[in-house]
């Protein structure tokens, strides 16, 4: 058997290809929307990609199993569990509990595991070349290492009301009636990692086992003790603010996600023809450098999307492509570069990018408004706003300040001061220019606090020392 983790740093995403090596033939599990490296793996190890499926609907990236399938031929497989209101609404063969995929030698037999979502399915990998019994378990987002798939982004994201109470007693009941039913030997496998907002306390190690998880999670006690009022109020205390692209991913995933088919390489633009489209809102630039370069100035009306790790979390923060209309041009230093920006964004269906530039000459420019961490208090603003998450703010924050975290700004602009000045900070200064900067787009008076809490935080603490030392 080949079993091969494929994983996205951005989104903190495990997808998964499963290979037969007896017959050459391959599934792939939670695949992503870029498919190239799903197609890569299945060449270098001579597989044809024959089935793909994913563990539920989700909501924190685009699902690339129709995209996979229109490239390759394979045979579509989704859960059919979870009621008449959970249904994919795309062609494709239902999965029930119990179910079986099998590919030469390999069989994954889906198993329904609810609380994440009422649709929700792990499955169960037995390699029948050396046993009849499964060894592994892909766990979705149900079980992660060291922490559960939370219960509540149904409530955050997709208009439940406090669908999250029966989440968690769906997900008690899972773990005790299906995941700690098996052996302890059985490798868990799950789709996400340290950093997804999916969960609370997400561990960076990429596999556990049962037995592992059942002595050493913090949900384990509760089990043994069939605690579950003690388990549900852990459960839902303390989750992190869902970013609110997670409702479009879920209406989008749920639907069936536009087949992009096979992308022509991104051109590089005349300058002359940027500036002209600028002036006239046919294009949005996408400014990739770091806050500091942007500080130093940026382009009119542009957003800040950093390059690196977080292009598409970034990305849906401040682009919905369901409203923004326009195409999108990337500031990248060479093709390469932009088509890998433009691969993240597609995870996230941010797909209309008209081209890419290699600087920022020739186009109209600015200089953000940047406040001194000790020139705040002389700031007549209208809100200090805080764009770090919930639990950031209960930690420590700026006296006064309103907290709406980057992900959900442009979602709540009615929580927002209509006029006068808003000064905005995150902890280092990353989150808050790109929030900052989608603020500037959307018409908002934004000076954003040079260094953020971090800045002001150190400001504060010099302030006391000398007040000590006097």
């Amino acid at each position: 058997m080949l079993f091969e983790r494929i994983y996205d740093d951005d989104l903190a995403q495990a997808s998964y290809l499963i290979g037969c090596q007896a017959n050459g033939t391959a599934v792939v599990i939670d695949g992503r929307r870029d498919i190239a490296v799903y197609q890569d793996l299945a060449e270098k190890n001579g597989m044809k990609i024959v089935a793909v499926t994913e563990t539920h609907i989700h909501a924190d990236y685009l699902s690339g199993t129709r995209e996979l399938a229109a490239a390759t031929g394979a045979k579509i497989y989704v859960s059919g569990e979870g009621g008449p209101d959970w249904q994919y609404g795309f062609d494709a063969q239902r999965l029930y509990d119990g179910d079986k995929i099998s590919i030469g030698n390999i069989t994954i037999e889906a198993v329904h595991t609810p609380g994440h979502t009422p649709e929700h399915l792990s499955f169960l990998v037995t390699d029948g070349a050396f046993s009849d019994q499964p060894g592994y378990l892909l766990s979705g987002d149900f079980v992660f290492s060291g922490d559960l798939g939370r219960p509540d982004l149904l409530d955050e994201a997709a208009g439940g009301v406090d669908t999250r109470f029966e989440g968690a007693r769906q997900l008690f009941a899972s773990l005790r009636d299906r995941f700690l039913t098996l052996p302890d030997y059985v490798q868990v496998h799950p789709a996400h990692g340290s950093g997804s907002a999916c969960g609370k306390a997400l561990g960076a190690i990429p596999s556990s086992t049962v037995g592992y998880e059942r002595l050493y999670s913090w949900w384990g006690p509760y089990l043994a003790a069939n605690d579950e009022d003690g388990f549900i109020a852990e459960l839902l205390d303390g989750q992190p603010d869902a970013h609110a692209y997670f409702g479009r991913m879920k209406r989008e995933n749920r639907e069936g996600p536009a087949v992009l088919g096979e992308r022509a390489p991104l051109q590089q633009l005349e300058t002359s023809d940027v500036a002209r489209d600028l002036d006239q809102d046919l294009v949005t630039f996408i400014d990739t450098r770091p806050n500091q370069e942007v500080h130093k100035g940026t382009v009119v009306r542009s957003l800040n999307v950093p390059a690196g790790k977080s292009v598409a979390s970034y990305g849906a923060w401040v682009v919905n492509p369901e409203t923004d209309k326009n195409p999108l041009v990337l500031l990248a230093p060479d093709q390469e570069a932009a088509q890998d920006m433009w691969d993240h964004l597609v995870r996230v269906g941010i797909d209309t990018v008209a081209g890419y530039v290699t600087g920022i000459e020739g186009l109209p420019t600015f200089v953000p408004k940047l406040v001194r961490p000790e020139d705040l208090g002389n700031v007549d603003a209208a809100m200090v706003l805080d764009v770090r998450n919930r639990s950031e703010h209960i930690a420590g924050n700026i006296p006064g300040s309103y907290q709406l975290s980057g992900g959900r700004v442009m979602w709540h602009l009615d929580k927002l001061p209509a006029e006068g000045t808003i000064v905005t900070f995150c902890q280092s200064g990353v989150r808050n220019s790109v929030a900052a900067s989608a603020l500037r787009r959307a018409g908002y008076d934004v000076a954003e606090l040079d260094g953020s809490y971090a800045a002001w935080s150190a400001w504060q603490q010099e302030e006391q020392n000398a007040v000590t030392a006097n």
